[in-house]
């Protein structure tokens, strides 16, 4: 918590001016049962008329003072607060955006949504408790027992007696309560995941008639979340009717007590209603830092949860090498093993391969083969287990992640679209990239055709996650979002799949020409889409069973064969 709250310091200057207003607000609702008292034993009592007006006039002037300071400290901690929440927001963001797809994995895309917004959202809140009570409560209870005892000493021992009763209440409501603020973080994250997996996977569950099945897993999720909630509130319900219980107790032994001593002399009217005030903030101050005592620890939990994501190193973050362009576009696994964390087997084995400048490399394997696997490594993604991989002759975890990732064009399995316009769409490969690269990427990528028979041409609209366009049409937008980059490395993974024939040959040799001067890896699960390639790589059970043409690998690879054999005909293959 500590830790993060260093990120305060650059609103240093409005917090030390909250603290003050706040100080201001203190002193004012110290000073008014003060003037009341006078109102009343030297006004109201001997019948002043002018004496009252007087005083009660200086009572609005301080209540008006306080009620400023109370509107302003409030405006500007509500500030310090909401920028605090946005620098960490952007804080997170930024460093879970170098993570690598481990990190992805061990934390969650839930729980880090969860993160960035719930547990930032209760520790934004315990700031502003914090900076409107971190004074406002001390001030209040050590001004109130001053003040109190100034009135009457002996009457204060009421006050003696009954707060060692609500402050024993709030440290047993704390000792129940605290751990469960963790449980109700973990079930919200646990709600976040069910819930959205539903929501990306609304086709599937629609497709397979799951709806049922998932509004039951939804509703454990949200029943869970519930109770641990209810149990919470429970107990956290249990501490304001204790509060006011003592409160109004004491209250009444003050009047009880304070009526004897007025009946023998020893107090007037206007002190002891001055002094029943003064007891009243002392108790509300003890509210108040109770309720800090609460939240603080909440907030805690959350911190400690930013924290963690904060803490983390991202695996594959370095700051090292530049890739030199002197071995353009060469690629290099050198004995290159991988392992999933937590996996028993290893999902690559021993891969050694070059691919050269100027040529199409093509992986080829059955279903687990470990093709999108290999890929996922080149753009670091995951980093090798065990191996070296070298991009332009350099091992790529001896530079940073963007310096290896701006040599590469990725065109991914699956592809994905953001919302916004298709112009939008093909400049997020080069943020700079001209209307002329722009057409030019999505005339090689066989994508024009479509696209100039839209309504906007190039200005019209994607919807989210691409739904209103094909998955042929997603994908040829994918692979011109990779050409206008005009990167030293294409990596297409499976990103012909969803193509025609008369479509994936048009597009294959748009591309010789365009990628002449860099090197091209494409996984594909088509032997025509890498009969052409300049050396295929057949890989099987994450390991490279044959590397060669398509010629050399029909006379030679038996994997290979069968993969042939299984697609095309014997004529096909004569």
């Amino acid at each position: 918590m500590i830790k993060l709250m260093k990120n305060l310091t650059m609103y240093k200057w409005i917090i030390l001016s909250v603290l003050g207003l706040v100080f201001i607000q203190s002193m004012a609702d110290l000073y008014l049962p003060t003037l009341m008292a006078d109102i009343i034993d030297k006004g109201v009592v001997v019948g002043d008329t002018a004496y009252i007006w007087k005083i009660g006039g200086l009572m609005l002037l301080v209540a008006a003072l306080g009620a400023v300071a109370s509107i302003t400290a409030s405006f500007y901690s509500s500030k310090a607060a909401m920028g605090f929440g946005r620098d960490i927001r952007r804080k997170v963001f930024k460093h879970v955006e170098q993570f690598s797809l481990q990190d992805f994995d061990e934390f969650g895309t839930a729980s880090l949504i969860t993160r960035t917004t719930n547990d930032i959202t209760q520790v934004q809140q315990v700031v502003i408790m914090m900076l409107r009570m971190v004074v406002s409560a001390p001030i209040m209870l050590v001004g109130g027992i001053i003040m109190a005892v100034s009135k009457d000493a002996k009457l204060s021992l009421v006050i003696v007696l009954t707060t060692p009763v609500l402050v024993g209440a709030v440290l047993l409501i704390m000792y129940k309560g605290v751990p469960l603020f963790k449980t109700v973080q973990t079930k919200l994250d646990q709600l976040n995941l069910v819930l959205r997996e539903n929501l990306t996977g609304i086709r599937v569950i629609r497709a397979f008639n799951r709806e049922k099945q998932e509004k039951v897993r939804l509703q454990k999720a949200n029943k869970e979340l519930t109770d641990v909630s209810i149990q919470v509130n429970k107990v956290m319900a249990i501490l304001m009717p204790v509060m006011m219980l003592v409160m109004n107790i004491t209250v009444v032994l003050i009047i009880w007590f304070g009526g004897i001593r007025i009946n023998g002399g020893s107090m007037q009217i206007g002190d002891l209603m001055a002094f029943i005030q003064y007891v009243m903030q002392i108790m509300f101050a003890l509210v108040m830092a109770s309720m800090m005592f609460i939240m603080v620890p909440r907030a805690a939990v959350s911190a400690n949860r930013i924290n963690e994501v904060l803490n983390t190193k991202p695996t594959s973050l370095n700051e090292g090498t530049k890739l030199a362009n002197k071995e353009r576009g060469t690629l290099e696994f050198d004995d290159v093993s991988f392992s999933y964390p937590g996996a028993e087997e290893s999902a690559l084995s021993n891969i050694t391969f070059q691919a050269k400048s100027g040529e199409i490399t093509a992986i080829i394997g059955g279903t687990g083969a470990g093709k999108s696997t290999l890929v996922n490594l080149i753009p670091r993604f995951y980093d090798v287990t065990n191996g070296t991989i070298r991009v332009n002759g350099v091992d790529i975890r001896e530079s940073s992640q963007e310096e290896v990732r701006s040599k590469i064009g990725f065109v991914p399995q699956k592809a994905l679209l953001f919302s916004g316009t298709i112009k939008e769409n093909i400049r997020f490969g080069k943020q700079d990239a001209t209307e002329a690269e722009i057409e030019h990427a999505a005339r090689i990528a066989q994508a024009e055709d479509f696209i100039i028979k839209m309504e906007e041409g190039y200005g019209s609209v994607i919807s989210q996650g691409g739904s209103n366009v094909s998955g042929g049409q997603k994908q040829r937008l994918s692979i011109a979002r990779a050409l206008v980059r005009k990167p030293d490395l294409y990596i297409f993974d499976d990103s012909f799949s969803a193509l025609d024939f008369k479509t994936d040959a048009n597009l294959r040799e748009a591309l010789k020409s365009e990628t002449k001067n860099a090197t091209v890896v494409i996984v594909a699960q088509r032997v025509s889409t890498v009969a052409d390639a300049d050396q295929i790589i057949v890989l099987d059970k994450g390991e490279i069973a044959g590397i060669g043409t398509h010629k050399e690998l029909l006379e030679n690879n038996n994997v290979y064969r069968e993969i042939v054999e299984s697609q095309l005909s014997e004529e096909e293959i004569a």
